[in-house]
């Protein structure tokens, strides 16, 4: 496979990943309100909840990879940097609330 075709199939890797996982989240949000309706142990909803931030964060974190390789480069490449960087430190500002 050339390099041509590598980028090609790279990004849609990436997207099923990310939707596999998002969909795996999807199924812990679902088992944690099954735990708060059977009044399941509190630590035990707390250490759920904090693997689904987790798995969050890393879904984040592709997304944000997926952008800076393809959205920001371009924008780079453009002349358009200085916007499209000052708009991901925006963002990325706001993962720090």
């Amino acid at each position: 496979m050339d390099d041509m075709q590598q980028k090609i199939v790279t990004p849609r890797t990436d997207k099923e990943k990310m939707l596999k996982r998002l969909k795996r989240i999807e199924g812990q949000v679902r088992g944690i309100q099954k735990m708060i309706e059977e009044d399941r142990y509190c630590v035990d909803i707390l250490i759920q909840m904090s693997a689904i931030e987790s798995a969050l964060k890393q879904v984040s974190f592709s997304v944000t990879e997926r952008h800076m390789n393809h959205c920001v480069t371009d924008a780079i490449k453009k002349g358009e940097g200085e916007a499209s960087i000052e708009e991901l430190m925006k963002v990325l500002r706001q993962f720090g609330k």
